[in-house]
This record gives C-alpha cells, sequence and structure tokens, in this order.
C-alpha cells in the first residue's frame, strides 16, 4: 500500500517479520477535560502508517497511542492500551485481518474497529464484519473523508465504502427475495390445495383423494393446476419436492 496525492494506494510490497512488537506507542497526556480518541493502526505499509499518523497528529480529537506492522503484536499491546479505535489492514504480514478484528473485540468489546484495506470482495467483507468489524473503507478513500469516517464511527455509525454498501444491500435484497418467495408459497395455498397436495404427496390417486375429500375427479385436477402455477411446478412430482423443500408439507 502505497501513496498516491493524499489518497490511500495499493500495497506496494510487503514488510518482513521484523516489526514482531509495535513500531512506536505514544504516550498521550490525559489530563484535559475532553480526552482525544485514542487510536491504533495497524498496517504493515510505513509509508501509509507515517500517513495515517501525520493525519490525525494534526487533528487534536484524536491521540494516535500506538503503530503495528504484524497482528499479532497489536493482539499482544492493544488489551492494556485502553483504546477508542482501531484501525486494521486485512492483508497483513503475519496473520489475517479478520483474526486480529476477532481477537481485539473478545479482548477489547467497547474499541471501534475500522477496516481500511485493498480486499472488496464479499467473502472477506462478510468475514470482517461476523469478526465484529464496525466499519469497512477501501483503500483510496481521501484522507479528509478517512478523518470524517473516523469521526462517524467514535458517534455510533458504520462507515461503509459506497462499493461495499452496493455488495451488502445486493446481498440482503437477493436473501429478502428468496424468502420472500418461500413465505409466499406458504401462505398462497388455501385450505383445500394444502388437503390435496398432501393427499398426492401420500400417493393417493385422483379418484382416491376425490372420494376421500368428497369432491370430483375434476375438481382434484382443477385445485392442482393452480398448486402448480403457484408453485412454478409442471408436475405432480414436482409439486410435491417443490411444497416439502418450503415445509409446506412433510
Amino acid at each position: 500500500m502505497g501513496l498516491e496525492s493524499g489518497r490511500l494506494a495499493m500495497p506496494a510490497n510487503v514488510l518482513s517479520s521484523q516489526f514482531a512488537k509495535p513500531v512506536r506507542t505514544w504516550f498521550v497526556a490525559t489530563a484535559k477535560l475532553k480526552q482525544p480518541i485514542r487510536t491504533a493502526i495497524i498496517e504493515d505499509d510505513p509509508a501509509l502508517r507515517k500517513m495515517i499518523v501525520s493525519l490525525l497528529q494534526a487533528d487534536p480529537d484524536y491521540a494516535v497511542v500506538a503503530e503495528f506492522a504484524e497482528g499479532g503484536a497489536a493482539i499482544a499491546a492493544i488489551p492494556q492500551m485502553a483504546l477508542d479505535i482501531a484501525l486494521v489492514d486485512i492483508g497483513l504480514p503475519d496473520i489475517s485481518g479478520i483474526e486480529v478484528i476477532r481477537e481485539l473485540k473478545a479482548l477489547c468489546p467497547a474499541c471501534n474497529v475500522l477496516v481500511v484495506t485493498t480486499f472488496g470482495d464479499e467473502k472477506t467483507v462478510t468475514s470482517a464484519l461476523e469478526a465484529g468489524a464496525d466499519g469497512y473503507l477501501l483503500k483510496g478513500i481521501a484522507l479528509e473523508e478517512l478523518k470524517r469516517d473516523l469521526h462517524a464511527l467514535q458517534d455510533g455509525g458504520s462507515p461503509l465504502s459506497p462499493m461495499i454498501a452496493r455488495k451488502l444491500l445486493n446481498r440482503l435484497q437477493t436473501k429478502a427475495v428468496v424468502d420472500k418467495s418461500d413465505a409466499g408459497g406458504e401462505t398462497s395455498l388455501t385450505p383445500r390445495e394444502h388437503e390435496i397436495l398432501e393427499m398426492i404427496a401420500k400417493g393417493f390417486s385422483y379418484a382416491e383423494t376425490s372420494k376421500i375429500c368428497s369432491i370430483s375427479a375434476a375438481t382434484v385436477h382443477s385445485h392442482l393446476k393452480r398448486i402448480y402455477r403457484k408453485l412454478e411446478v409442471h408436475s405432480k412430482t414436482e409439486a410435491v419436492y417443490e411444497a416439502r423443500r418450503r415445509s409446506l408439507i412433510h
């Protein structure tokens, strides 16, 4: 991750394991009436780390208390730091940033974790959020936007890059369509249609079903046609399978 005209850029290389300890620990005065937002940066690119540190040190609302190039060192040190915010990269050289997030949330539940990374695939985003990330930003964001997002995070928001927000919305909308389809299938069958479908699933013929239900075979056939339409199938076998998939029958 390099520098690019005041923006967070893509990584150029991966640092060696020489950063087994915090790169730097900052001792912050706490005598002010308004305490600064205590922040740690977990990022393996030294140039990018320096840029973020400079950005936050120029703002009296923030206090950078530590920098880390590796996740293991952060996990070991951060629980003693009473952090407010941790900025975490996903692609760390020793362990995944997702594991770092999980451990930090377990050790320091009150700490807000903001992911700042190049990884924008759905699997990584979902894993990070499930691990406890409170926000997810893609590198390339302008530095002033990063600072605004940090303020929003501390105020209880969950900042997301637009591309990440779109992916999450698409996922939720897809799930909603499936859930609605399943729920709609269940509520759309009338009691008579449900009864006939149960009979067919048990292997009764049209004639046997009509006799048991005290209706004509033609009426049974008409009900089945409506069932096919509602379940979007074309045969008794498909109807039974789909009904069982939707838990309409056993």
